[in-house]
């Protein structure tokens, strides 16, 4: 099928759009087709079934690689996933998620300490400083850069995208189906495909910038009236999307207010044991 790519909204109208209407004060606004294309993010939830074309997938890739990565250890490592019976079985794993088994590829990035330890092993070193924390949270933050730009850049090509942090759900199990080394864990899932133009949807609101961005120290002072009136906006883009209107505050209590409403990851220390990784 001959797929041609949505072009995003206009710069205004996606910044609009962002901040529920009420966007942030930019005098002059710097246009480009990567600001545009960034603006325009939206979580795709719904996929057409054609595969990527060739060389995309490296192409997207080589991006990932393009990312910076702390002191150039490159401490990740990206598993793509197409077979069907294994996407549907990731999906049960992350919750019965359908745009699992729907997305004609699914990118599962590892923070991935076990390539350094294979490295010190063939010169008869150790690698002992993986087993603390920092070096963990190092390859959690390198996965994350580069599947941020392996999405900045599936989405200028017309693609669709949607992260799946439920892969920390049951990471014994996802380890498992992915053949994991020891010092090797799934930190998200990203679905990547062709967005079905009949399930998108609109561009979620975000908190007023006053909320996120502070200058010289924290202030919160504008905080309580900027996150009620973030409670509206997000409670008119539910009702425009047909979903029931609900405070983002209190879906946002609800969501940390028990370790059961972490849906499995309050045991991630333990898991993380499991699979190998110090955590000093």
């Amino acid at each position: 099928m001959n797929i041609s790519p949505r072009k995003p909204l206009p710069l205004a109208s996606s910044l609009t759009q962002r901040y529920g209407g009420q966007s942030p004060k930019i005098s002059s606004l710097p246009v480009n087709a990567v600001i545009e294309s960034i603006l325009d993010h939206r979580s795709v939830r719904g996929y057409l079934p054609d595969k990527l074309s060739p060389s995309t997938l490296e192409t997207l890739i080589a991006t990932g690689q393009s990312a910076p990565t702390s002191s150039n250890l490159q401490t990740w490592t990206v598993i793509a996933v197409e077979d069907t019976d294994r996407k549907a079985r990731l999906s049960i794993l992350a919750g019965d998620q359908a745009h699992i088994r729907e997305c004609p590829t699914f990118l599962v990035f590892i923070a991935d300490l076990s390539r350094i330890d294979r490295i010190a092993q063939a010169h008869s070193e150790v690698a002992e400083g993986n087993r603390y924390l920092e070096m963990f949270l190092m390859a959690a933050i390198d996965a994350a850069l580069a599947a941020q730009n392996i999405v900045v850049a599936a989405e200028s090509m017309g693609l669709g995208t949607v992260y799946i942090g439920a892969m920390r759900n049951r990471p014994e199990e996802v380890a498992a189906e992915l053949a994991l080394p020891p010092d090797a864990f799934a930190v998200f899932g990203l679905c990547v495909g062709h967005p079905d133009p009949a399930r998108l949807s609109g561009i979620r609101p975000r908190l007023a910038q006053s909320t996120i961005l502070h200058r010289e120290q924290y202030d919160s002072a504008a905080e309580v009236a900027a996150v009620a009136d973030y409670d509206r906006a997000m409670g008119e883009f539910q009702i425009q999307q047909g979903m029931k209107a609900i405070d983002w505050t209190r879906q946002t209590i609800k969501r940390v207010g028990t370790p059961d409403a972490l849906m499995g990851r309050h045991r991630l220390v333990e898991a993380l044991k499991n699979l190998g990784f110090g955590l000093k």
